[in-house]
């Protein structure tokens, strides 16, 4: 479903629009997005971005241009999520606190990587696929691993094996 609230760029190409799930987001010229993917309210995509199915892009979330997004890439905005208040009473948005996160311009994020609340993955940054990303990721490096750590710079391509 796209909603009608979502801002779609020219040529944007979603193969499959009965299955995504689009709603008060806004996307740039040229982007690609596969199926099964969630964009939430509030969440910005740049332009010639590429997001594979199965990727989650929750609010709070902003990808510059010509991003890769792979496969089932999940996104958090919250750093204690919690279902209810300390009397009972279910959590409302105004209970908890949205932390942005910001994906630079030229970054890749590898198959099933999760990005966690507050993170900015740095200009032509690698996230290696299944990486667990916990604190910033500086400008064109390489990480992996759970947690995430340098391995090497996409500068020279040199780093150990993904």
């Amino acid at each position: 479903m796209i909603a009608g609230d979502v801002v779609l760029g020219k040529n944007v190409v979603i193969h499959h629009p009965e299955l995504v799930s689009l709603y008060g987001c806004t996307i740039g010229d040229g982007t690609k997005i596969g199926p099964f993917v969630e964009i939430q309210r509030g969440a910005v995509v740049g332009r010639n971005c590429k997001i594979s199915s199965h990727s989650f892009l929750c609010t709070g979330v902003t990808l510059r241009d010509g991003v890769f997004v792979g496969h089932g890439v999940m996104f958090i905005n919250d750093i204690y999520p919690e279902a209810i208040n300390p009397d009972g009473t279910l959590q409302r948005d105004s209970d908890w606190e949205i932390r942005e996160t910001m994906v630079e311009s030229h970054a890749s994020i590898g198959s099933n990587a999760t990005i966690l609340a507050g993170i900015t993955i740095g200009e032509g940054a690698l996230v290696g696929a299944g990486a667990v990303v916990t604190h910033d990721v500086p400008a064109c490096s390489i990480v992996a691993g759970v947690p995430a750590r340098v391995i090497g710079d996409t500068r020279t391509r040199k780093g150990k094996s993904l």
